[in-house]
């Protein structure tokens, strides 16, 4: 039976983004809650970006929007209030100096390797919630594939292009 006071969960697929979007805020607030009770000031939209950085070394911020799949926009405003906290530095790049290269800073190194413990902690209990939840991870790799061969965009269209 549906749950008719939670609207998200009442509208089943229909309500698919706020369904994601629901999850994804409170992943980023209990993580945001867990940096603040170890007295840190650390973003969770920096994770993914500092993670590239620390495991493919300098980069652009086109080169990690291409491999985190998410927008320019998104890395660049993560960068920009990264930079403001002294953990990332950007600089022209030697090969095309209209790109800007992104590194980490000392500041950034030292912090990546103190939160070693904490980002383990992270993981484990995203295992967890992952184990317990069946699996999500595997059911949004379908979810990536099947977006990747017909977007949303697409087969709202082809809906919309039909007779009625």
């Amino acid at each position: 039976m549906a749950d008719k006071s939670d609207y998200s969960r009442s509208h089943g697929g229909a309500a698919l983004g706020a369904r994601l979007r629901r999850a994804s805020e409170r992943i980023d607030r209990d993580g945001t809650r867990v940096y603040a009770a170890r007295d840190v000031r650390f973003e969770q939209r920096w994770y993914g970006v500092l993670r590239q950085l620390i495991e493919q070394g300098p980069m652009s911020v086109g080169e990690v929007a291409a491999v985190l799949r998410i927008t320019h926009a998104s890395v660049s405003e993560a960068s920009r209030s990264m930079e403001k906290a002294g953990l990332i530095a950007s600089a022209p790049s030697p090969e095309d100096g209209r790109r800007r290269v992104m590194s980490l800073t000392d500041k950034g190194r030292t912090l990546a390797k103190d939160f070693q413990p904490m980002w383990e902690a992270f993981n484990a209990a995203a295992a967890e919630l992952n184990d317990e939840a069946g699996d999500l991870v595997r059911l949004l790799d379908r979810l990536d594939d099947a977006m990747d061969r017909l977007p949303l965009y697409d087969r709202i269209m082809a809906r919309l292009a039909e007779p009625d």
